[in-house]
């Protein structure tokens, strides 16, 4: 809830539905996780998002506000499983087949530390999937500083070392839109796709030519730059 540039994104009421409520939508549909769990902050702004969650069925572990990755590591204590696929709040326009295949992949190359659409910026901006392994995620956890605890998987992909990364690329490439909530622009630019296509979870290709036929609603966010991790 404390997003310094669009506080209470994630619960903002998107066609009848928190945004979190659209993330925690696809990654159901997918049908490709185990176990779903929200970490969200020990803040009291977050209460609401640990009620929105109890509403949505979803488990959900509070833990500190900047070190996102022992908020993460303490969230998978006691969960089995050997690789983690990770999603933001704040991306309510995934596509469950995105995720099925992420998963299928994964699960298709042995010994892969870490797969991720976003390794290729092939995916609209708020559409990607990562997952990242176990042993690898404990790894960043012991060896991680700074910025790399805020962004939980960058220190895997960034200082990989002898980690094994997969890039997954989807064509044509649509790596110049953006539908991630950051700003009021974002947030203009999701509604109107919400609108636009329902309240469903739309196919990326589908949202892809969507936008393309409609410059106008493109422009809504072109503007907006992605922070630099360092910075973000």
């Amino acid at each position: 809830m404390g997003s310094t540039r669009l506080r209470g994104k994630v619960l903002r009421e998107l066609r009848g539905r928190s945004v979190l409520g659209w993330v925690v939508r696809a990654v159901r549909e997918a049908d490709a996780v185990d176990d779903l769990v929200v970490a969200t902050t020990t803040e009291a702004a977050d209460d609401a998002v640990a009620a929105e969650c109890r509403r949505l069925g979803v488990p959900c572990h509070r833990g500190p506000v900047d070190d996102v990755l022992t908020r993460f590591t303490q969230a998978l204590a006691g969960r089995p499983g050997d690789a983690v696929m990770r999603f933001t709040a704040d991306c309510p326009l995934l596509d469950p087949a995105v995720i099925r295949e992420a998963a299928l992949v994964y699960r298709a190359v042995p010994g892969l530390d870490y797969l991720s659409t976003g390794l290729t910026g092939t995916l609209p901006r708020g559409t990607d999937v990562e997952i990242v392994g176990a042993a690898a995620l404990g790894r960043a956890d012991r060896e991680a500083t700074g910025y790399h605890r805020t962004h939980v998987t960058s220190y895997v992909y960034a200082e990989p070392g002898a980690a094994r990364l997969l890039g997954l690329a989807y064509q044509p490439s649509a790596g110049d839109l953006r539908v991630t909530l950051d700003t009021e622009d974002d947030w203009r630019l999701i509604s109107a796709v919400a609108d636009g296509l329902g309240d469903r979870c739309v196919p990326v290709r589908e949202l892809v030519s969507w936008l393309r036929a409609r410059p106008e609603v493109c422009a809504l966010n072109a503007h907006v730059r992605q922070k630099e991790l360092q910075d973000a």
